[in-house]
């Protein structure tokens, strides 16, 4: 029988690489006609934009055995994403296994074990395995204010570049990293610029000491400082590169350092203490052409941007079996599901750091299970008790905000090791 994974983006080929090199039988079943999910800016649901670079640098994106070429900077853009992408599936002979054009309607269980996929053709396959890798950037999420806004909205998905913005009042609700972007776009081309901040968050730099941010901190990590180190450390470091939030006109943050996902920006304070955005507390009333704020503040807005993330969703998947917990697939270290031996989720994870190095270790395990339970490996057992037991705890000891970006929120280095302490025990 053979394994199906579902889409051709950075989950998807990592699992082909490993289920390849296991020498298990699979097919990648992918709706475009190209490999790249998320990163082909053509796409018209891509939520990529224009001048879309990584927030994580090279060493901490680019797939382990896999390094990006030299010639590529610091922060690769989105185009060098997708070309390394393609690259990486030409250079582990990926293409061949790739069904495109193949849009998925439904996965049913089938009695016994097996999914039996159907695609929107009609057609059907039964597969002895499922391997959910299409992603959790595709279905906007956005916030419910009273009133009616009479001028344009758009969520962050939809926009690609800065010409929407021309002789506008722009409005950019929510400041993580693609709302931070978007508003200094729109402060260098729209009329006037506002960003609505419902809570404060810690501005990081790109760099620091002349390298990036990241690599800066990874080195606290490797030397494994406990936390109560390594957070007054870095603290020290951002007050003396950035500053106060509060300098810029933002909320003082409401948590410590690392609680919340790292808004990782090196212009939006300059945009902020340059007068080409204004910042706003949250909003709360929407009235024709106007835009009630919680401090009690009225302006005139053509134009509003919700940057306000997305919603976990896998439309073809019954909810029964997602093991859903308070409406979120509860799987044991996001990708086992915790009674299945043959349903698996690559990339339901949002880490402090680079993604992809983290789906090539969510990847490779899932190849380890497939070809454990395959052959019957006393490593399976023990992963069966696993992943059937309590959750374990994924933040490497900090307590994140409360709030539903952070619930498949993962500290990256402390998963990784996980993930390989999983890879070790089915490999015995």
């Amino acid at each position: 029988m053979t394994v199906c994974v579902l889409g051709a983006g950075a989950g998807g080929l990592a699992a082909a690489r490993h289920l390849k090199a296991g020498d298990i039988a699979f097919e990648v079943v992918e709706r475009e006609r190209d490999v790249g999910g998320l990163w082909d800016a053509s796409l018209p649901h891509s939520p990529v934009y224009h001048s879309t670079h990584f927030i994580s640098s090279k060493p901490l994106t680019e797939f382990p055995d896999y390094p990006m070429p030299k010639e590529y900077p610091d922060y690769p853009n989105h185009a060098q994403g997708l070309d390394y992408l393609r690259s990486y599936a030409r250079a582990y002979a990926l293409y061949d296994d790739i069904r495109f054009d193949r849009v998925v309607e439904r996965a049913e269980r089938v009695d016994g074990g097996g999914w039996r996929v159907t695609f929107r053709d009609g057609g059907s396959t039964v597969y002895s395995a499922l391997v959910v890798a299409s992603g959790i950037h595709w279905v906007p999420s956005t916030p419910d204010i009273p009133g009616t806004f009479d001028g344009e909205s758009i969520h962050s998905c939809e926009y690609k570049a800065p010409e929407v913005f021309r002789n506008k009042r722009v409005l950019v609700v929510g400041a993580g990293n693609s709302g931070c972007d978007i508003a200094v776009e729109a402060g260098q081309h729209a009329e006037r610029t506002f960003l609505s901040v419902r809570r404060g968050y810690h501005y990081i730099p790109k760099y620091a000491f002349g390298r990036p941010i990241d690599q800066v901190g990874e080195l606290s990590l490797k030397l494994r400082l406990p936390l109560f180190i390594r957070r007054p450390l870095d603290e020290l470091l951002l007050k003396a590169v950035v500053g106060r939030p509060e300098q810029f006109g933002l909320p003082r943050p409401d948590h410590k350092l690392l609680e919340s996902h790292p808004i990782v920006n090196s212009q939006i304070l300059l945009a902020l203490g340059q007068g080409d955005v204004l910042p706003k507390p949250d909003v709360v009333q929407l009235e024709g052409r106007q835009v009630r704020f919680k401090d009690g503040t009225v302006e005139a807005i053509d134009l509003i941007v919700y940057a306000t993330g997305y919603q976990v969703s896998f439309p073809f998947l019954d909810a029964r079996h997602l093991h859903e917990t308070n409406g979120r697939p509860d799987f044991y270290l996001h990708v086992f599901h915790p009674t299945y031996d043959d349903l698996f989720i690559i990339g339901l994870i949002m880490p402090d750091s680079g993604v992809w190095p983290l789906m090539d270790l969510q990847a490779k395990a899932v190849a380890h299970s497939i070809r454990a339970g395959r052959d019957g490996a006393a490593g399976m057992r023990r992963l069966r008790t696993l992943k059937a037991g309590p959750r374990p705890d994924l933040s490497g000891g900090i307590t994140y905000v409360m709030s539903e970006r952070h619930w498949c929120e993962v500290e990256h280095s402390s998963y990784g090791r996980r993930l390989q302490r999983v890879i070790r025990l089915l490999g015995r």
